[in-house]
């Protein structure tokens, strides 16, 4: 529940992307009262890469520098840091992944990725802090909370599937105890356990001090009542909140309920069925905040007399100057919406997961088709790899945006592949951290967003950019930029 004396925030600042709601805009949205939400996806390669790139203004490394575990922090630093960056054209350092059986390598980065974006959002304020993760991406949830709880973050925000472990997980990693997932294996009846040893390895330096640390708030994400309802029923899957998100919202959605139709542009349909019964979320007795299209003030307004404590927000904050996003992805984005020539796609194909993906329409990404076949596929990260079972009897990790002799090989179906992006080196690329490949091409970015950008016409009718604490004024009814502006 929310610090003591401390009203819960109205606004939620959603998590987006990879490092697009990063440490600089969770930090400006904290300072302004407001909860301010890092996004947890692929941390441990925003690290690395941030550092091989030179670590323009020392902030890696000065957070680094606060890791409780010096030895860790060396050896992050001795692997990945490049004084001046790497050379032009020069390929990033690969990185371990994480596997079932093994990766210990792979968990200290992703210890050491949570730890550093948490703390520098929570730097220099006492504004509420929270982290988002993709209950989609099952190893990297336990040695990312763990980073991200070391840095005192306040909540952890779990969507893109049932986040049922996570409440009783945040529990155990806060006493920094070993903690065992169960990870869903496609071909298998029964999940697969995955242990993680908080103090492990190097980790077992970690100070006693820091090994009894503050539990997070848990609000899980969730499209419709009965699946908060199935959560509240046991308190080991209880929440402390919920933010229930409309397809409307950017990113990755939920599917329409029932059997998937599209309309004539390709995009899923959804019905009567998919708009959630609010009264039913507030009988819960949980405090709960909506999203989706939700960036205006009379929406929030509209929201708290339905029962929510607020919103949550997204693209409006994507597109403010605090946002991870490249700035010329940014700009262009804020001039095509206020033209009205931007398109956002709600494309049902795009992601390796089971969830539509809503992909923006620009020149030079991946939602042109001359751009997505000029790239030699390769899955050289695989976030979104699933555990499967080959035919064989092992265990493999596909993604059915692999290349798809690859994915075939371990038992996936080539229908599968049809469509697919490859969000992980697309969504890295999208806040200047691609990949450079041979012959000194880079990974073209893929952009998403939400669909409803009418706040534009609100918050910046003239064009000009705004901030992050703009967003919150106006959203709590301080005014418009421009109204602001003008009174002082």
């Amino acid at each position: 529940m929310p610090t003591p004396n401390r009203p819960r925030p109205q606004i939620i600042q959603g998590g987006m992307g990879v490092a697009v709601s990063g440490w600089r805009l969770a930090r400006a949205v904290a300072r302004g009262g407001q909860l301010g939400v890092v996004s947890g996806t692929a941390l441990d390669a925003v690290l690395a890469r941030r550092l091989q790139l030179g670590d323009p203004g020392g902030h890696m490394r000065r957070a680094l520098a606060a890791f409780p575990v010096p030895e860790a922090a060396a050896y992050v630093l001795e692997r990945y840091f490049v004084e001046g960056g790497v050379d032009p054209g020069e390929r990033m350092r690969a990185m371990a992944r994480l596997r079932v059986d093994r990766g210990e390598a792979a968990e200290l980065l992703t210890v050491l990725g949570n730890f550093v974006e948490v703390w520098l959002a929570k730097e220099g304020h006492d504004g509420p802090v929270g982290v988002n993760y993709l209950a989609k991406i099952q190893l990297a949830t336990a040695p990312a909370l763990f980073g991200a709880i070391l840095a005192g973050v306040d909540h952890v925000l779990v969507g893109a599937g049932i986040p049922g472990q996570i409440p009783a997980l945040a529990s155990r990693l806060a006493r920094a105890e070993s903690v065992t997932t169960l990870v869903g294996v496609e071909g298998d009846e029964e999940p697969l356990p995955y242990t993680f040893d908080p103090v492990g390895g190097v980790m077992a330096q970690l100070p006693p001090a820091t090994r009894q640390l503050k539990r997070p708030d848990v609000l899980a994400i969730v499209s419709l009542p009965v699946l908060a309802s199935y959560l509240v029923r046991d308190p080991a899957t209880r929440p402390d909140g919920f933010v229930i998100e409309t397809h409307r919202a950017g990113g990755h959605s939920a599917p329409p309920r029932g059997k998937l139709s599209l309309d004539a542009g390709g995009e899923p349909v959804y019905g009567p069925r998919d708009h959630p019964d609010l009264a039913k979320v507030a009988a819960l007795g949980i405090p709960f905040w909506l999203a989706g299209g939700a960036a205006h003030p009379e929406r929030l307004a509209g929201a708290r007399a339905l029962g929510a404590v607020g919103v949550q927000l997204g693209s409006v904050f994507a597109l403010c100057e605090e946002s991870g996003l490249r700035d010329d992805l940014r700009r262009e984005l804020r001039a095509r919406a206020r033209a009205g020539t931007l398109r956002v796609r709600n494309d049902p194909r795009a992601s390796p997961t089971a969830f539509p993906f809503k992909v923006a329409e620009l020149p030079g990404t991946l939602s042109e088709e001359a751009v997505r076949a000029a790239r030699r596929p390769v899955c050289d990260l695989g976030y979104l790899r699933t555990p499967a079972r080959a035919a064989s009897g092992a265990l493999v990790y596909r993604c059915a945006a692999e290349p798809i002799a690859a994915y075939v090989r371990k038992g996936g179906d080539a229908v599968d592949t049809a469509g697919r992006v490859c969000l992980c080196n697309g969504l890295l690329a999208t806040v200047g951290l691609g990949q450079r490949r041979p012959g000194g091409a880079d990974e073209p970015p893929v952009v998403t967003i939400g669909q409803d950008l009418g706040f534009l016409d609100d918050i910046g009718p003239d064009g000009r950019p705004y901030t992050a604490a703009e967003v919150i004024d106006w959203m709590l009814g301080a005014g418009t930029p421009a109204q602001i502006t003008a009174s002082v």
